[in-house]
C-alpha cells in the first residue's frame, strides 16, 4: 500500500507519483487537520464580526463582487456557485488526471488559507480512498480564476450532484453516496469559492506530463543511441570535451549518456568511410539536452505550484488578514506548459528525422528495411505516421498563454488558457511516445542488416527485450498492431 501524507510538509512530482497507484490512501496529518480548523474558525469569526464585506463570501462573484449576500444564505450562495460553474464539456478527463485533481486541491486547502471545514476537505480524501472519481471534461477552464469549470464539475458530488466513476462503471452520485452511507454535503460560507478557485485542472495535467516527459526524455537518448549504431554513424561528436566548451548541462549529460549505451559496441568503432552524418545523429546532444534543460525549468515551476494555496480570497488568521488578490491565475503553470510542449516536439521533430534516415536506402541498410523493397513496402508507411504525429505536435504546440479573454463582464480581463495549455501538452507528451515508439520500431529492425556486428550489451540487451514484444518484419505484413506494441513496450520502460 502507497501513502500519501498531507500535514503541511512539501511534496516534489516524484512524491506525486504515489497517487497513481491503485492503492494509494490519502492521509490528512494531525498538523493539516488544525490548520484547517483555525482558519475556518478565524473566518466564522470574522463574517459574525464585521460588517465590511469579504468577497465571495458576503458577496457574490466575478462582476457581481459588489453584490451583498445575506448570512442566512450564504451556504446557498456557495452551492449555487458549484451548480452553475458545473460547464467542463468536451472529452472525458481520464482517471489518473481526476486522482491528482482531488489530492492537489485536498493538499492546497490542507495548508489552511483556504476557510474550508475540515468534513468537507475530508470527503474528498474519503472520495479518492474509496475510488470514488468524479466525471470531469477537459474544456471549459480560462486558467484565470482556476479552473473554475472542470473543478465545479469535480465538486458537484460533494452536495450529491453530477457523476463518478465507481466499480468502473459511470453512475449519478447520490445512488454512490448512498450506497457507501455518506450524506452530500450542505456548503458553509466561503466553501464552494475555496473548491472552486484554485489552478488543479492544470497541476494535475502538469505533473502527469512531467512523469511522461521525464521518462520519454531518457527513453530518446536511448532510442537514439541505437538508431545511431544502426545507421553506422559517428560517435565523434558525443566526445566530453567537445561538449565542455559549450556546457548547457542537459547537452553534456546527452552525449554522456549516448556514450554510455554505446560502450562496448562493435558497430560504433568500426571504421566509418563517410566524415559526418546528418544533424539528426550528430546533434542529438545539442536538441536532447536543450529538451532536459527546458525540464529542469518546468519542473521547478510545477513544483513550487505543487506546494502553494491557490485559491481566493486569501485567508491569513495569524495575520488577521483577508486579502481578495490573484494566486488562482493560471499564468505560471501556463507558460511552462506551453515551454514543456514545444520541447517535447523537439524531441518527436527530430526523432522522426531519424526514422526517415534510416529507411532511405543508404549506408549500407535497404530500401525501407526489408530484404526484399519492391515486392514488399516495408517500412515505408511507419515513417508516414510518425511524421503525420510530429505535425500534429507542431499545430499543437502553438502557444496557448499569449491568448486572453476577457469574461465575467471584464471584471476578469485577463486569462492565461492555461486549462488549454494543459490538455494540448500532455497530447504533445503521448505523441511524442508513439514517435520514438516508430524510431524504436525502425531502428530494431535495421540493426538485423548489421549482423553478425554487434552493438553494445546494454542496446542487445534492450533489442532482446523489444523483440519479446515485437517481431522481426521478414515480408508485408499488417503493421499497426506491431506500431501499438512497440508503443506498449515504451511505456513499460522505467529508466
Amino acid at each position: 500500500m502507497h501513502i500519501f501524507t498531507i500535514d503541511g510538509n512539501k511534496h516534489t512530482i516524484e512524491n506525486a507519483k504515489l497517487l497513481l497507484y491503485d492503492d494509494c490512501l490519502l492521509v490528512l496529518g494531525d498538523n493539516a487537520k488544525k490548520r484547517i480548523r483555525d482558519c475556518r474558525n478565524f473566518l466564522d469569526s470574522k463574517v459574525a464580526s464585521s460588517n465590511d464585506p469579504i468577497y465571495g463570501v458576503t458577496t457574490g462573484f466575478g462582476s457581481l463582487c459588489d453584490v451583498s449576500v445575506g448570512e442566512k444564505d450564504l451556504g446557498c450562495l456557495q452551492t449555487n456557485l458549484v451548480k452553475s460553474h458545473a460547464c467542463s464539456i468536451g472529452d472525458p478527463v481520464e482517471i489518473s488526471i481526476i486522482k491528482l485533481m482531488m489530492a492537489l486541491k485536498v493538499k492546497s486547502l490542507a495548508y489552511g488559507y483556504s476557510g474550508i471545514r475540515l468534513e468537507t476537505a475530508q470527503r474528498l480524501v474519503d472520495m479518492f480512498n474509496n475510488h470514488v472519481y468524479p466525471v470531469v471534461y477537459q474544456q471549459g477552464s480560462l486558467g484565470a480564476s482556476g479552473d473554475l469549470a472542470p473543478l465545479a464539475n469535480m465538486c458537484l458530488p460533494l452536495i450529491g450532484l453530477g457523476e463518478v466513476y465507481y466499480k468502473g462503471e459511470k453512475r449519478p452520485s447520490a445512488g454512490v453516496l448512498s450506497e457507501l452511507g455518506w450524506k452530500p454535503l450542505t456548503l458553509a460560507s466561503k466553501e464552494g469559492l475555496a473548491l472552486l478557485n484554485g489552478t488543479q485542472f492544470m497541476l494535475a495535467h502538469c505533473v502527469l506530463a512531467f512523469i511522461n516527459a521525464m521518462r520519454i526524455s531518457a527513453l530518446a537518448d536511448k532510442i537514439g543511441a541505437l538508431s545511431l549504431d544502426a545507421y553506422d554513424g559517428r560517435i565523434e561528436p558525443f566526445n566530453e570535451y567537445v561538449h565542455l566548451v559549450r556546457p548547457h548541462p542537459g547537452q553534456i549529460a546527452t552525449a554522456k549518456a549516448v556514450r554510455e549505451y554505446l560502450a562496448g559496441s562493435e558497430m560504433i568503432s568500426r571504421h566509418k568511410v563517410h566524415v559526418q552524418d546528418p544533424y539528426s545523429f550528430r546533434c542529438i546532444p545539442q536538441v536532447h539536452g536543450a529538451v532536459k534543460d527546458a525540464l529542469d525549468y518546468v519542473g521547478s515551476v510545477f513544483e513550487i505550484e505543487l506546494n502553494s494555496a491557490t485559491d481566493n480570497p486569501t485567508i491569513l488568521p495569524g495575520k488577521d488578514l483577508i486579502i481578495s488578490a490573484g494566486n488562482f491565475h493560471g499564468e505560471p503553470l501556463a507558460i511552462a506548459l506551453d515551454y514543456l510542449s514545444i520541447a517535447m516536439a523537439e524531441l518527436g521533430s527530430i526523432s522522426e528525422r531519424r526514422t526517415y534516415r534510416l529507411i532511405e536506402g543508404k549506408r549500407g541498410l535497404p530500401s525501407f528495411l526489408v530484404a526484399h523493397p519492391g515486392l514488399n513496402s516495408g517500412f515505408m508507411i511507419p515513417q508516414y505516421a510518425a511524421a503525420s504525429i510530429a505535425s500534429q505536435n507542431k499545430q499543437l504546440c502553438t502557444p496557448a498563454c499569449v491568448d486572453t479573454v476577457d469574461s465575467s463582464q471584464g471584471q476578469e480581463d485577463h486569462v492565461s488558457m492555461g486549462g488549454n495549455a494543459a490538455t494540448k501538452c500532455l497530447k504533445v507528451v503521448y505523441n511524442v511516445e508513439e514517435i520514438l515508439a516508430i524510431e524504436l520500431f525502425n531502428a530494431a529492425q535495421a540493426f538485423e542488416f548489421r549482423h553478425p556486428t554487434r552493438t553494445s550489451p546494454i542496446l542487445e540487451q534492450f533489442i532482446a527485450d523489444y523483440r519479446k514484444f515485437v517481431p522481426f518484419v521478414e515480408e508485408d505484413e499488417v503493421m499497426y498492431p506491431l506500431i501499438n506494441k512497440s508503443i506498449q513496450f515504451l511505456k513499460k520502460q522505467n529508466i
